[in-house]
């Protein structure tokens, strides 16, 4: 057995215990691991306190804003806490871990038969969400940024497969988003992560102006897909609400450069509704907003 499959073995081991731990435990344990990540991360704590006053200006003052990321280091520390979890659902006891809602919309968009994109954003347990939706519902192919370390990417990659979605690595997949949906298959993307000038828009996030990737606005345009919102989010029992929207009208008056900004701000509007009803569920310690509009080329 060669050593990178023993080191998988033995971490999904420590998995298979790991799970075991109860829910209440886990929580509790995440407060504490969470206040001390927000003690020494400096580095990602003023990201986060930046980030929510770009985001809410006068709306929250100075107290506000720190008491929402001490939360966000709570539940991001939860989150992590919660990757064994992700190992050993499956269709019996899914609903220990989620409840849903909303899946009328979904079956009404399937409905027309030409396959679906869902759209989504690191809020909540998000890998989660994928999975459960997949054991309770339906597989889809789901676009992510490999991890920068192999080994941990590996392991990701395989408990984010387990229950048949499949992963598509971010770089070059337009091409073959466009095959899957012409194929009428079910997509989804994160469309709430900062991206270079050249990948975006710049459309409205809050208070300020986000370069959001505009794929997909794009890949809707160019196959008449329905567009459908998935998002999730904590309840006080420690479960996830996994909660589908209606269909997002599509923008299309033939103008395209327009009409793809028109549609991702829509996008980010809905995003901008779910966050602000828990805040610290959101992953504020990504720059959002590092892109800015007249930005001088990068020199790689």
């Amino acid at each position: 057995m060669g050593r990178e499959a023993m080191g998988l073995q033995m971490v999904e081991w420590f998995f298979s215990k790991a799970a075991k731990m109860g829910r209440a435990t886990n929580r509790r344990l995440a407060e504490h691991l969470g206040w001390i990540w927000y003690r020494i991360d400096r580095r990602h704590r003023e990201i986060v306190l930046s980030n929510l006053e770009l985001a809410y200006g006068n709306e929250l003052n100075q107290e506000k804003r720190e008491a929402i990321c001490r939360q966000v280091f709570s539940h991001f520390a939860q989150v992590i806490l919660e990757i064994p979890y992700l190992w050993i659902l499956n269709p019996a006891n899914v609903d220990e871990f989620a409840v849903f809602s909303g899946l009328e919309h979904f079956n009404a968009a399937m409905e027309k038969g030409k396959g679906i994109l869902i759209f989504s954003c690191h809020f909540g347990n998000w890998e989660m969400m994928a999975l459960a939706f997949s054991l309770r519902y339906y597989t889809h192919n789901v676009v992510v940024r490999p991890l920068d370390n192999p080994y941990f990417d590996l392991l990701i990659d395989k408990i984010r497969c387990r229950t048949g979605n499949r992963t598509i690595p971010k770089k070059g997949s337009v091409r073959q988003l466009l095959r899957l949906m012409r194929q009428k298959e079910i997509v989804a993307l994160l469309i709430d992560q900062n991206v270079d000038w050249y990948d975006g828009v710049f459309v409205p996030f809050f208070r300020e102006i986000a370069c959001t990737n505009k794929a997909a606005a794009v890949l809707a345009l160019r196959t008449g897909v329905p567009v459908v919102p998935i998002l999730n989010a904590r309840q006080p029992d420690g479960r996830y609400h996994i909660f589908v929207l209606p269909e997002v009208p599509l923008i299309n008056t033939g103008d395209l450069i327009r009409d793809t900004e028109e549609n991702m701000a829509n996008f980010n509007r809905i995003i901008e509704q779910v966050v602000r009803r828990n805040p610290e569920q959101w992953f504020w310690m990504h720059q959002r907003w590092k892109t800015r509009p007249h930005q001088p080329w990068p020199k790689q």
